[in-house]
């Protein structure tokens, strides 16, 4: 009778712990995409003094500002989802690589002592974010691992925990970048 009840409250609290870990390691998960969210503010709140640094030396760029200038607009739309987030993400990304490009083409941008600060932090700002995304892809792979192993798979079925996919680079993302190509447009 006495083991009987030892063995039940062993059980009671080993899935107590393991209740509390899956909990614990989800709202990880949402935690560190949460800072990758505040680095995308932080760098669409740099687009605007960037772009008018910008604009006053590159008339003939219209289209590549107006294109930044639509999708931080969009960005901040404040019913979007986290992967409708991501996706402008990359998609300013490409367009302000484009931007950095065309400078090549501006000597009196390039020397412009604000447009350098501004590409200063918008370069530290691509870190942090870089920063942030593998430690959300961390925080993913261990909460994967907790729902999808022994014992913690019954608790995760039972508390109707999914997979949750880690963020990875895009093909054209993995392409090495060729420096004549770059430079020959």
């Amino acid at each position: 009778m006495i083991i009987g009840a030892i063995i039940l409250v062993v059980l009671i609290l080993l899935g107590i712990s393991i209740y509390n870990s899956l909990i614990a390691k989800k709202n990880q998960v949402n935690n560190a995409f949460s800072a990758i969210d505040v680095m995308l503010k932080k760098r669409f709140d740099l687009l605007p003094n960037l772009i008018e640094t910008v604009k006053q030396y590159m008339q003939y760029e219209e289209g590549v500002l107006t294109k930044i200038v639509e999708l931080r607009s969009r960005s901040t739309s404040p019913n979007i989802s986290n992967e409708e987030k991501l996706e402008i993400d990359k998609q300013l990304s490409s367009a302000v690589k484009g931007l950095m490009i065309n400078i090549e083409n501006y000597p009196d941008l390039k020397a412009n002592q604000n447009f350098l600060n501004l590409q200063s932090t918008w370069t530290e700002s691509e870190e942090q974010i870089a920063a942030s995304r593998r430690a959300y892809n961390s925080s993913v792979t261990d909460y994967n691992n907790a729902i999808m192993m022994f014992p913690g798979s019954i608790f995760a079925g039972m508390m109707n925990y999914q997979q949750i996919t880690v963020l990875a680079n895009t093909e054209e993302e993995r392409k090495n970048i060729s420096a004549k190509e770059l430079f020959n447009n």
